[in-house]
Parts: C-alpha cells; structure tokens; sequence
C-alpha cells in the first residue's frame, strides 16, 4: 500500500501542530519559565521552615501576575509556604520561601518539596484563574539553621 506524499505532509504538519497546541499547559501566556529546588531545606529552633531553589520566568501577561508557591511533605505533614513576588525578566534568579512551622512538625531528615511557578490572571481585584506553568519536585535534606 503506498500512501501519497501530500497526505503524509498533511499528516505530519498535523502532528506537529497538535504537539505544538497541546505541549504547553492550558492558558499560559508565557513560554520561557522554569524553577527548582535546592537540595538544602533549614528548619529553625522555632519550627520556622526555610525552602529555596532557583526560576527564571518571561513577563506575565497583563491581566495576570507570577507568584512561586513551595510545598514542603515531611513525616507524614504537609506545609504549603509562597516565596517573595518573582522578577521576571528571563534572568535565572533564587527564590526562598519562609513559614513557621507550627502547623507542621518539619524536623531534620529526608522531606520532599515541589515548588510551583504560577501565573495568576486577574479579573478586576480578584483572581479569575490561577495556572502552574513550571513545577518541580525534589528530595530534600532538612537541616538545623
């Protein structure tokens, strides 16, 4: 059987197109983002809970800002913390995240974070849609600060 070499022109350019479309996540606006984590995590003697990493992210898009959200799973618990507002200029920057950790027993030893870098977009003052647009998810080693 021999398929002709239109068709498989049309084929493959539609292909490519539906990789294109459907690569990035739903309603993001920008393509030039990423963020980790560092492999340190610091708790304080009074519980406070310190996580970091790194992102580098494109402006957002006018109806929305960016914001990093960290999420730390230890022993069991989970402590969600947002980091500083980001500066997105493309620039590969730090990014930490501090809470208390009086909800969340986090003590030294193995714990997992994900950080999250996030597009919100905004309808008047309060937000319409809040979207991941890079994520990241690593073994962390929780150290006395």
């Amino acid at each position: 059987m021999r398929i002709p070499a239109r068709r498989m022109a049309l084929a493959a350019f539609s292909a490519l197109a539906a990789t294109t479309l459907f690569g990035a996540p739903a309603g993001a606006t920008v393509f030039n983002q990423g963020i980790s984590v560092h492999h340190d995590a610091y708790v304080a003697a009074d519980g406070t809970v310190t996580l970091s990493g790194s992102y580098h992210c494109e402006q957002a898009s006018p109806e929305g800002a960016m914001q990093i959200k960290a999420t730390v799973e230890h022993e069991g618990g989970r402590l969600s913390v947002g980091a500083e507002q980001p500066v997105c200029d493309g620039k590969e920057r730090r990014w930490v995240a501090t809470a208390p950790g009086r909800w969340v027993n986090v003590r030294p030893g193995h714990a997992v974070v994900t950080a999250e870098l996030q597009e919100i977009r905004l309808s008047g003052l309060m937000p319409k849609s809040v979207t991941t647009v890079a994520e990241a998810t690593a073994d962390v080693e929780v150290r006395k600060h």
